[in-house]
């Protein structure tokens, strides 16, 4: 199984960003504790970070026969793009939304996702083990 972990706009300055929402753990450290999980389950793992949402559309498509799915961290554009989740169902990978806090519990804006309609389910407010529990969502998906 190959998987893509896109992150989108500030997702870069984990452990700098408001650590009381987003926790002290680096991007860097988030990536490698991730390739780690995957290893030991035999899981190929990419990953892409971009502030930019049109370099994030590129990142979907090209992920078409290449990957087997995609678990997207949107961020901001979890709010306000339509393009994201259009790329997601063109490409038709099954796909998982992650948020590390949990946007329903912030403010009122950030309850709504644009993105939700094209994945499998949401996992949200687990801090960076979503991203562990997206995993392994998608491996008993695709088995």
């Amino acid at each position: 199984m190959k998987l893509i972990i896109i992150n989108g706009p500030n997702l870069n300055m984990l452990g700098i960003r408001e650590p009381d929402i987003y926790g002290t753990e680096s991007y860097d450290r988030l990536c490698e504790r991730i390739r780690e999980y995957c290893s030991v389950r035999s899981i190929c793992v990419d990953f892409y970070q971009s502030n930019h949402e049109g370099d994030l559309i590129d990142k979907i498509q090209q992920a078409y026969g290449v990957y087997d799915g995609i678990i997207i961290n949107p961020s901001a554009y979890t709010h306000t793009s339509i393009g994201l989740p259009d790329a997601i169902k063109a490409v038709k990978i099954p796909a998982i939304e992650v948020h590390i806090s949990d946007p329903d519990k912030r403010e009122p804006y950030r309850k709504t996702s644009f993105v939700r309609s094209a994945c499998l389910t949401v996992i949200k407010g687990l801090g960076t083990d979503g991203y562990l529990r997206a995993i392994d969502y998608l491996a008993d998906y695709l088995k």
